[in-house]
């Protein structure tokens, strides 16, 4: 009787030990950054770095989510612009800005199915925000020129700017630029942008009520890496590598913009956030869309998404602390790099040189 139950035992830890690993196997499959599987040990590596952080988002979302909350005020007087919005994050981004009675201001590729987003949950009838739609595609320079100097020229003054466009692990593309897809939506076309608008954005900022700037991130910041010698990845491309190399690009640029107008003692400051680990359609390239329900209850809701960048947009707790990474309605954290100025300040001017920027911020752009 003692060995049928050593055995009976030996049995049950095996099947429980064959359960475990069964979840864990399909958690990687169905949680990957792409739906194909890795083909080398680069990219097996990316996804183990993706699982790891995934967890730790999803942890850090459950954790602090009773100081994940925004406290909505009227605003009138202020301007707000903000690329994207039309779908996910962004539209809920703008329907609590419309709540303040904001004049907001999308760059969206679509005005009109931008609109009509918008509508489906703002009754724009009603509201006493205002809703522009101005065409704008950040991932082609020319239109994001186009679009600076539209608002420049209709606008005497910028109190909010909101990078929030962006994709993610989506297949290689160069866009008309040269430039890799990631880089140039999530990271470059809003460098631009930001330098055009600067000069709007100085003009609302005074004492007491900075201007500010919100840049759009992820937690995936923490395993980025900015690869100098082949930034559009035409060696070696893979989703998860370039996405996260775009939002830790967003965290160095932010850092250093900062310490330039604290040099300059300008009443603007620039925050960058990461949202949390949300369900949205930018994950459509990803295998989660394999696991729906998965999303539905283990990650945040766009509404939820939305509140730490309308907080670092408009909470006045944060009144002078630029340069701030936030998550979940506080201070976050965030990767090495973007502690140490020098690498801050390497991106912050290579990005200048691929541009052809000679002094950041000036709004001016020469071709």
């Amino acid at each position: 009787m003692c060995i049928s139950a050593d055995i009976q035992t030996l049995m049950l830890t095996m099947l429980i030990l064959l359960f475990v690993i069964g979840i864990v196997v399909c958690g990687f499959i169905f949680s990957k950054t792409t739906k194909g599987i890795p083909k080398s040990w680069f990219e097996w590596k990316t996804e183990f770095r993706y699982q790891y952080l995934g967890i730790v988002g999803l942890l850090h979302d459950a954790r602090y989510a009773s100081r994940d909350r925004v406290v909505l005020y009227k605003q009138p007087d202020r301007i707000a612009v903000i690329t994207g919005g039309n779908r996910g994050i962004g539209l809920r981004i703008v329907e609590k800005l419309l709540a303040c009675d904001m004049t907001v201001v999308m760059g969206v590729r679509d005005p009109r199915s931008a609109e009509v987003a918008v509508g489906g949950i703002v009754d724009l009838s009603q509201t006493k925000g205002k809703l522009i739609c101005e065409q704008l595609d950040v991932g082609d320079l020319k239109s994001v020129r186009a679009f600076a100097e539209r608002i420049s020229q209709k606008y005497q003054k910028i109190d909010l700017l909101l990078n929030n466009a962006g994709i993610m692990f989506a297949p290689f593309k160069l866009t008309a630029d040269g430039y890799e897809s990631h880089f140039a939506i999530n990271y470059l076309g809003h460098f631009m942008l930001t330098h055009l608008l600067l000069p709007k954005l100085r003009a609302a900022g005074q004492k007491g009520k900075n201007a500010r700037i919100v840049n759009v991130s992820s937690c995936v910041n923490l395993i980025g890496r900015i690869n100098y010698k082949d930034i559009n990845g035409l060696k070696n491309y893979y989703p998860g590598t370039a996405y996260s190399q775009s939002k830790l690009a967003q965290i160095l640029f932010t850092r250093h913009l900062q310490t330039l107008l604290d040099a300059e003692k300008a009443h603007v400051q620039v925050n960058v956030v990461h949202p949390g680990i949300v369900d949205t359609d930018l994950f459509e390239h990803s295998a989660t869309t394999a696991v729906p329900f998965f999303k539905k209850i283990f990650f945040k809701t766009p509404e939820r998404g939305s509140r730490t960048v309308v907080f670092a947009a408009i909470d006045p707790s944060i009144e002078g602390l630029g340069g701030t990474y936030l998550s979940n309605g506080g201070k976050g954290p965030f990767h090495a790099d973007a502690k140490q100025p020098e690498k801050c300040e390497k991106l912050f001017q290579h990005s200048c040189d691929l541009l052809k920027i000679k002094q950041y911020g000036n709004g001016e752009y020469t071709l």
